[in-house]
């Protein structure tokens, strides 16, 4: 047995016990791990919530067909300014009921819509009262008197329609400024009422020409009996001068229905007889013996024409 002097005992003795003591302090002295400080109560960040479900875009209503029927009719009626329309600086439309005049206006502009002379302005009405200045004038007198409605707008790019009743007709016309040149002055010629013109005329021509040109009034005979119905366009009389016959009707066969000439064979058939309309007159290129004028359906107008046995002048 080896001996181990008593001296060594107080230094070994201690380090034997203190061994364990000295391995934990130096383990508690030592940095805890990641883990361990988020177990000791470290902030955590938490998972973002899941987003609610996008609702669906609210679906657009389909034009109405209705709607897209105005829309075409529209802007096939517009009536734009062309060149060959114009006389100087005046746009001249041809008129006509439906349409719709295009009228390009600039602010500081006036632009001036002359109607026909004589024409008499009943109502101006437009869309858009507040930026555009709207007015009427006129100019010359009596029969030449003419009127003139007066369109202004404020700024540029404006657009309303205007509609001008007078005691003949009714414009439609659409405004559109523009920071361009506008149109100084626009008017309308009247096609429809130039055929009436015409048509009067030769109507007047026609009332003053004599009914056939080269007529012997020595060969003239009146002996025609009229018989039967009695309408508004029974014939006065009829007459013939040997190779045309002539029936004369009153001044109502101008605006009532004319009827047609049969003429009646020896049988009683009827035969469509050809004839011109001179005035009040009917002129037939042949003679006849009996003839009848006739108009209607169920309640049918006959008025009989009878030429006599015996030729006589006229008295």
């Amino acid at each position: 047995m080896r001996y181990v002097p008593h001296f060594c005992a107080p230094f070994v003795l201690p380090m034997l016990l203190g061994a364990a003591p000295l391995q934990q302090s130096a383990a508690s002295l030592a940095p805890a791990p990641a883990q361990s400080r988020q177990e000791a109560g470290a902030a955590v960040p938490k998972a973002a919530p899941p987003r609610a479900a996008a609702r669906p875009a609210p679906k657009r209503r389909a034009a109405r067909p209705g709607a897209a029927r105005v829309a075409a009719a529209n802007a096939a009626a517009v009536r734009e300014p062309v060149r060959e329309n114009y006389v100087n600086a005046m746009q001249v439309y041809p008129f006509s009921d439906g349409a719709i005049y295009q009228v390009y206006a600039a602010p500081e502009r006036v632009t001036d819509i002359a109607l026909q002379p004589g024409e008499t302005l009943v109502a101006v009405a437009a869309g858009d009262t507040a930026r555009w200045v709207i007015g009427d004038t006129s100019s010359g007198s009596g029969a030449e008197r003419r009127t003139h409605v007066l369109v202004k707008p404020f700024s540029s790019g404006l657009a309303t329609n205007l509609v001008i009743t007078t005691d003949r007709r009714s414009y439609h016309l659409s405004l559109t400024s523009t920071r361009g040149a506008a149109m100084a002055s626009l008017s309308w010629t009247y096609p429809a009422d130039a055929l009436i013109a015409l048509q009067r005329s030769t109507a007047e021509a026609d009332a003053a020409a004599p009914v056939a040109q080269g007529l012997a009034v020595d060969q003239l005979r009146f002996d025609y009996t009229i018989s039967g119905d009695k309408p508004d366009w029974r014939p006065l009389r009829a007459f013939d001068d040997g190779r045309q016959t002539f029936i004369e009707f009153p001044e109502s066969i101008a605006v009532g229905e004319a009827p047609p000439l049969f003429a009646i064979g020896a049988e009683g058939d009827a035969q469509l007889v050809n004839y011109r309309v001179r005035g009040r007159f009917y002129i037939v290129d042949r003679l006849f013996d009996r003839a009848e004028l006739r108009l209607g359906t169920k309640k049918q107008k006959v008025v009989r024409i009878v030429r006599g046995t015996k030729r006589g002048r006229r008295s």
